[in-house]
């Protein structure tokens, strides 16, 4: 499976675009399947992004130690004694701290330039707790659109193309 994980900072950026949208569109969009799929009567429950940029909630993950970090555990047993919108809020929180987690769990192989280009393509969207208490509106430009804006200025202050080959972790490296 390490051969399938994301090597550069845009190939990991990708990754947590996929799985922010997934899990945006739960919390936002499909909020009432969400609601339902969370029954405070089943065991502890993870809200899960996936790859793909689906949602899921299930259990976690039965291997020690997990493949990825593992998102907040039993996001459905607060459900029914919160505000919706407060409940909201946690999961978004927790949410957002997963998926940082993720991102920078595949970004441990990265050198200092190839990190610091994958936390400037993040932190142009806004958080997940952000979209969902309204303290910001979600659209913003085109992930593309982005994704060349930051590419455009790791090209220029580096001098060309140096600084992004610089961020993209060695092919022989496995560890």
């Amino acid at each position: 499976m390490a051969d399938s994980f994301p090597r550069s900072p845009e190939e990991i950026f990708d990754d947590f675009y996929n799985r922010r949208s997934g899990i945006l569109r739960a919390l936002t969009d499909e909020v009432e399947d969400f609601y339902q799929a969370c029954d405070p009567e089943k065991e502890n429950l993870c809200l899960y992004g996936e790859r793909t940029g689906a949602w899921s909630v299930e259990l976690p993950a039965e291997e020690v130690p997990p493949e990825l970090p593992e998102p907040c555990l039993g996001v459905n047993f607060a459900r029914d004694g919160m505000a919706r919108k407060d409940w909201l809020a946690l999961v978004a929180v927790h949410s957002d701290a997963w998926l940082m987690a993720v991102a920078f769990f595949y970004a441990v192989k990265l050198d200092a330039a190839g990190r610091s280009e994958l936390f400037k393509l993040i932190n142009q969207y806004p958080t997940l707790f952000e979209v969902v208490t309204g303290r910001v509106k979600n659209p913003v430009p085109p992930k593309q659109q982005q994704q060349a804006a930051a590419a455009g200025g790791a090209k220029a202050a580096a001098g060309g193309n140096k600084r992004k080959q610089e961020g993209v972790m060695p092919q022989e490296y496995t560890g």
